[in-house]
């Protein structure tokens, strides 16, 4: 990488000091918090301290799904192997790599595990972080029911893209699927109260460059948004005249089916 850019031993370096002060105060913390139920006990530990770097690279060549737990356990993430690496496309839960792959890995990741590790930790850290890749793709799928549902009633929505004062943007449901965008629907997730100003502001910048770019389209946005109590407040904050409906859907496939019929229903209404 050009000297400019940081990459993730730059970041650690800056990090490191004051991630083993917060380890020591949670150390300490975490015994005094607890300690009337804290117990001594026999447990596997994997020892990193004595491992020579080839001999963690031909671990991980021949036991390629130890690879996300061992990344997890020294904050690397596979953007940062792509960056700092070139190693490109790889999936962390599971791997496909070759031995000269897991070797540079290897030397990459050895100075920054721990010393030694629980097994039982390493376990823990993966499960952590495959729960969590879960439920954001469960989260991520919601958005494909949305544009599968508007395809049941109008055929030929698609994710598309469009560009306008030299910036591109992406319609999560467009329909037609070529040619000038008729209809474009922003499907959006919000989840939490504090995200609403930015997330609000991101579908009325888009609507207005839709319609700068497309005058006749109609825009249209699907928010998931689960505090039902301030929908109102949401659509207040997306008034504006580049944006000709709004329309709320939670995760039951009921819910999506109402939200994206009625949402057609009324710009079908307004186009010529």
């Amino acid at each position: 990488m050009p000297d400019e850019y940081d990459n993730q031993a730059t970041y650690i370096r800056i990090v490191e000091s004051s991630a083993g002060d917060r380890a020591d105060l949670i150390t300490a913390t975490l015994r005094d918090a607890f300690r009337d139920f804290l117990v001594q006990r026999e447990v596997e530990v994997v020892c990193f301290e004595t491992m020579k770097a080839n001999e963690l690279g031909r671990a991980i060549a021949a036991y390629p799904s130890i690879l996300k737990p061992l990344l997890a356990a020294c904050n690397v993430a596979g953007r940062a192997i792509e960056r700092d690496l070139g190693i490109k496309g790889l999936n962390t839960y599971e791997p496909r790599l070759t031995e000269e792959n897991a070797l540079v890995i290897a030397g990459y990741i050895k100075s920054f595990l721990p010393k030694d590790i629980e097994l039982n930790a390493l376990v823990h850290i993966d499960r952590v972080q495959f729960i969590d890749k879960e439920i954001r793709a469960l989260k991520g799928n919601w958005e494909k029911l949305i544009v599968e549902s508007l395809n049941r009633t109008l055929k030929g929505f698609r994710k598309r893209k469009f560009s306008i004062d030299d910036e591109e943007f992406e319609i999560d449901a467009a329909w037609p699927a070529s040619d000038d965008i008729d209809i474009a629907v922003d499907v959006k997730r919000i989840e939490a109260r504090r995200d609403i100003h930015k997330r609000c502001d991101e579908i009325v910048n888009k609507a207005l460059k839709f319609k700068k770019r497309f005058p006749k389209g109609k825009f249209a946005a699907i928010v998931y948004y689960p505090f039902v109590s301030e929908h109102q407040n949401v659509r207040s904050r997306l008034s504006s005249q580049a944006i000709n409906t709004v329309y709320f859907a939670g995760a039951s496939p009921e819910s999506i089916r109402t939200s994206t019929e009625m949402l057609l229903a009324e710009l079908r209404e307004e186009t010529p």
